[in-house]
């Protein structure tokens, strides 16, 4: 994935023959990524799961572990005190934390991504997503975000080997 050239705020998804528009975020791309900055971080991200949301888009096929969200009750705590950084909570939760279950639907279907996730770091930022984007790609808090149609295209070749490629 590379920036779009003279926006720096949208990307260009490569996965093998095609070329995928996507949001990043609204402070463009990082390679000194830090919680709440808003951008997306330059990294090489595995990939570590799906939640879907049932009800709005078809389940996902793919080779990932696919969890369903339950609105109410899941979570992805972001307080970077809390022992829970970075992970699946459960709601109510007592730190902060943002819902999976979300009205606006960016998060019908999260692959949640390996950013400061299998080695954590205080601050380092959370809940770095590929997700669902709005319409006409506005920028998001740092995650990368396509199209619907294009999630349902590439979730099925989504597998633990998969690598989300982030660019200056």
């Amino acid at each position: 994935m590379r920036r779009k050239p003279g926006d720096l705020r949208r990307g260009i998804l490569t996965a093998g023959p095609l070329r995928i528009p996507c949001a990043l975020g609204r402070s463009s791309t990082t390679i000194g990524k830090r919680e709440g900055d808003g951008a997306t971080p330059v990294a090489v991200m595995g990939v570590v799961e799906i939640w879907h949301r049932g009800g709005r888009m078809a389940r996902p096929k793919s080779l990932l572990p696919t969890r369903r969200t339950r609105p109410g009750v899941d979570g992805w705590c972001d307080a970077p005190r809390h022992a829970a950084y970075n992970r699946h909570v459960r709601l109510p939760f007592p730190a902060s934390a943002e819902t999976l279950a979300r009205d606006d639907r960016l998060y019908d279907v999260v692959v949640v991504l390996d950013w400061n996730f299998s080695r954590r770091a205080r601050g380092r930022g959370s809940a770095i997503f590929f997700h669902v984007a709005k319409p006409d790609y506005p920028p998001t808090e740092g995650c990368v975000a396509v199209a619907p149609a294009d999630m349902a295209k590439l979730a099925p070749f989504l597998s633990r080997r998969t690598r989300l490629v982030v660019e200056r």
